[in-house]
């Protein structure tokens, strides 16, 4: 059976449902597939995908998510491709959807998130799922909510990259939950991922620089000169995953925002 489906481009496309044979191009919607229960209608990912790790292991890659692979895509015939906006390359994304149909997520907040988690989930013939998940995650977002009332807020920067170093502004999905979280984004007037200096972080005066495992990987030899141009300002290496990944992994993003602000507050305390 035919069915045609919009996704949050706008962009409709038709195909046979259910659909049996997926590539998914974004680790976060290849981890939100496996949640819903489609192991054997998902046939590619990309190198990046590694949740769950038996689908990394096991599932045929289709290259990264801004270097794929087309003869790869090509031999294995799919029935529907699941992107994404910003993680995918347009160039790619419209060879591909020449040839079959892909789906694009936009996702820049915790309500586009659960937009596409439930869109997913009909494309996918998993509406009961998907909709039980998003409502789960709306619950604990909302329980994260009432505990921070009357706590103060923490000023931080978000580090993503390195040489140069580039901070999270505003428009993404990363500024979302540190608002979430009850955290200040100081760049938060700057658009994207703009290209922050060391003068600038340190005029920026944030409480915290949050350094995320990915996808720049922040390890303890990085810290030096951050301490050099801001002596007195926290620095905390956080999960990138926990803040940037909009499928079934932000079921686990409330307690780690909570234990997050838990670790802030205790080395303001040893100041």
């Amino acid at each position: 059976m035919k069915k045609s489906f919009t996704d949050q481009l706008g962009r409709t496309i038709l195909i046979d449902f259910p659909p049996r044979r997926i590539i998914s191009l974004v680790p976060s919607q290849t981890e939100l597939l496996a949640h819903l229960g489609l192991e054997e209608e998902t046939i590619g990912i990309t190198k990046f995908c590694v949740h769950p790790e038996q689908w990394f292991r096991s599932k045929a890659r289709v290259g990264g998510t801004k270097q794929l692979d087309p003869d790869k895509i090509d031999a294995l015939q799919p029935g529907l491709i699941i992107g994404n906006k910003e993680e995918n390359d347009k160039e790619q994304i419209e060879a591909l959807a020449a040839k079959y149909p892909v789906w694009l997520s936009d996702v820049k907040t915790l309500e586009d998130a659960l937009e596409m988690i439930v869109q997913v989930g009909a494309l996918a013939n998993r509406t009961p799922e998907a909709n039980r998940l998003a409502g789960q995650i709306r619950n604990r977002f909302e329980a994260l909510q009432e505990s921070l009332v009357g706590k103060r807020r923490r000023r931080v920067a978000y580090l993503i990259w390195r040489k140069p170093y580039y901070v999270v502004g505003s428009d993404t999905f990363i500024h979302d939950m540190l608002e979430r979280a009850g955290l200040d984004n100081v760049f938060g007037q700057m658009n994207r991922y703009p290209e922050a200096s060391l003068e600038q972080l340190a005029e920026a005066r944030p409480e915290a620089i949050l350094l995320s495992s990915e996808p720049y990987p922040f390890k303890e030899k990085h810290l030096e000169e951050l301490r050099k141009a801001c002596p007195i300002t926290t620095l905390k290496f956080v999960d990138g995953q926990l803040f940037s990944w909009y499928g079934s992994r932000l079921l686990l993003s409330p307690d780690y925002f909570m234990k997050v602000r838990h670790g802030l507050a205790e080395a303001y305390n040893t100041l």
